[in-house]
């Protein structure tokens, strides 16, 4: 699982230096034991016990992913570090040496940067130095200094923390430029999923730029349903999954209280169950929202668990719930976003994208859904919900870096259009 850290990754020293605390030993197996040996801690051991070490991260929003680490013998750790802030970097730690350098760092064209730098320097006394070393060098200075592409000049992340309607602490992800960004007066996009227990991906993402240099603020809502671990999923999912929503738009309600997004001019995108959430969102609150993107939205729920012959039918009957049973029937009924849709009022533009080779979510869904809109909200509203639809792709696109660039520019085109943004 990727860690979620702060300013400081803290590595435990490699096991053939390190020394067992007093607390602890290993004892040999008893005569006609089936275990090879067993262990016992007399008392409680604090951290400090392990003799850990801390390497600094270049951002106080970090990520870490490990690579491929597959040779246990090596002292080398490599790992890769990102932050919605600057572009990820291929980080390798010494766990002898206590050192680190960096390998690789993703390049981007067109935008100056800050190069941050970190000196580190300490000293390893004689009992720290591989044996081979003691008798020539008695204490050792390693001194190295690193240097990555920081954006966090131009660029501001924070991390808050929104109480839902439950009172529940939702994190929220906010991103703004610090020179574009508007108090009260910018707009904003709001991203969720809140599903199967996965993470919003908030990693480092140069189409970004395009917005954030013009004002946008971008939100990453960690609604419950989401991860990172199964008590999170828990909450948000079967018959929580209410939870999700309401989680979501206290947070877009968040951004407009606090200033960070003019309260005409907040937009949601979701993707796949992401697209269930906002469409819930949009019937709860109509004039929250001033445009959304739904890209493969789940959006006919209750109708698609009713058919077993489809390929994740029964799959996600632990997420949602099983229809055909009468209790999970009326709470899917009651935030399903293609059954809840408001008559006869006014509804904010929307570009749902669908793919007809599609074998997660049908490329109906879509389709039933839009003509529904177009149908019962009222007729100057709904010119303003766009299906388009991908006849090659399947559910994650056609993939290609020109395509995706190419879904991004349409995406934005159409965020700026229906916020009523000209250049």
């Amino acid at each position: 699982m990727p860690l979620q850290i702060g300013k400081d990754l803290m590595l435990l020293p490699f096991w053939k230096g390190a020394r067992m605390p007093a607390e602890m030993r290993l004892s040999d197996p008893e005569p006609g034991s089936s275990s090879t040996c067993s262990s016992f801690i007399n008392q409680q051991m604090e951290i400090g016990d392990l003799n850990p070490w801390f390497f600094p991260l270049p951002s106080d929003s970090c990520r870490v992913d490990p690579c491929s680490n597959h040779d246990f013998m090596n002292f080398i750790y490599r790992v890769v570090v990102s932050s919605p802030v600057m572009p990820d970097v291929i980080i390798d730690y010494d766990m002898r040496k206590l050192v680190f350098s960096i390998v690789q760092q993703e390049d981007v064209l067109g935008v100056s940067c800050n190069s941050g730098s970190f000196s580190q320097s300490h000293e390893l006394s004689a009992n720290e130095l591989p044996d081979a070393q003691n008798d020539e060098n008695k204490h050792a200075q390693i001194t190295e200094v690193q240097r990555w592409k920081d954006f966090s000049d131009a660029y501001c992340c924070e991390r808050k923390v929104v109480i839902s309607h439950d009172g529940v602490e939702v994190p929220l992800t906010i991103l703004y430029s610090r020179e574009a960004w508007k108090k009260g007066q910018s707009p904003g996009l709001l991203q969720g999923y809140g599903a199967y227990g996965e993470v919003l991906d908030k990693n480092w993402c140069s189409d970004r730029l395009s917005l954030l240099d013009r004002g946008w603020v971008v939100a990453f809502a960690d609604v419950r349903g989401g991860g990172p671990d199964s008590s999170w999923h828990k909450c948000g999912s079967g018959l929580s999954k209410l939870n999700s929503i309401y989680d979501f738009i206290f947070c877009g309600k968040y951004l407009v209280n606090e200033g960070y997004v003019h309260e005409d001019q907040i937009g949601a995108i979701g993707s796949s169950a992401g697209g269930l959430l906002v469409g819930a969102a949009i019937n709860m609150y109509p004039d929250m929202f001033r445009a959304a993107i739904l890209k493969v939205p789940f959006l006919d729920i209750c109708n698609t668990l009713l058919d077993p012959n489809l390929p994740l039918t029964i799959l996600d009957y632990e997420e949602f719930g099983n229809p055909q049973e009468q209790s999970q029937l009326e709470y899917i009924l009651s935030y399903s976003p293609y059954d809840n849709i408001p008559q006869g009022s006014c509804h904010p533009s929307v570009l749902v994208t669908a793919s007809f080779h599609d074998s997660r979510v049908g490329v109906w869904e879509a389709a039933k859904w839009v003509a529904k809109i177009r149908d019962s909200t009222c007729s100057s509203c709904s010119g303003g919900v766009i299906l388009k639809t991908d006849m090659n792709g399947g559910h994650f696109g056609e993939g290609g870096r020109h395509g995706q660039c190419e879904e991004t520019a349409y995406e934005y085109a159409f965020l700026m259009k229906a916020m009523g943004i000209f250049e």
